[in-house]
């Protein structure tokens, strides 16, 4: 039996998950969480074969969520399950040790042979992604400086991100200016629409 663990924070897509693997034989969902910073915790105590991930979690986003959980419980395996089709998502994914990446467009019958797949030792990856992932640029931005941006993103100002990454202003606004000039952006908004609409946030 494969023990299934889902992280989802839309309802009514997570009830749909659940009820689609009811019916698939050898698997079992024995865990379902709404928000990415439930993940680990719930992983450490249910201990799944593989973790069905979205990217975009309150709380922790997936990435996060699966690196960490990568860490703490490597046995579990993950197959991130997105709607963010952009190559950036899929190279941060990797980086972030999953072992699958499936796409929320694609047949309900692949989410079953991808698990079955994964748990098997397998890796699983949207073919057409892939090849897009395989000719786009990778990131230009440094750890720190996409972390930033990714701060800047929801809105905060530099004295805000350097008190939630424990930094000085200073710093923060040397690591913004730094992503401006990186990827030839008019200015801090620009920066940030222009690296996610690579998926490199």
């Amino acid at each position: 039996m494969i023990r299934v663990m889902l992280a989802e924070d839309m309802e009514m897509i997570r009830g749909a998950l659940v009820a689609l693997l009811a019916g698939e034989r050898g698997i079992e969902v024995v865990a379902e969480v709404g928000r990415g910073d439930a993940v680990v915790p719930t992983a450490l105590e249910h201990r799944p074969d593989v973790l069905v991930v979205d990217i975009d979690l309150p709380g922790l986003d997936g990435l996060s969520a699966a690196a960490a959980l990568h860490e703490q419980l490597p046995q579990c395996r993950t197959l991130v399950l997105t709607a963010l089709g952009r190559p950036g998502a899929l190279q941060r994914a990797m980086a972030a040790g999953v072992s699958g990446y499936l796409l929320k467009e694609a047949p309900p019958k692949e989410l079953a042979m991808a698990i079955r797949r994964i748990a098997a030792g397998g890796r699983v990856i949207d073919p057409e992604l892939a090849l897009a992932s395989w000719e786009s640029d990778v990131s230009p931005l440094t750890p720190r400086e996409t972390e930033v941006l990714r701060q800047a993103a929801t809105g905060a100002d530099p004295a805000e991100i350097a008190r939630r990454m424990h930094l000085s202003t200073g710093t923060v606004r040397n690591y913004l200016a730094s992503s401006v000039t990186k990827l030839h952006a008019r200015n801090r908004l620009d920066a940030v629409r222009i690296a996610e609409q690579a998926g490199w946030l």
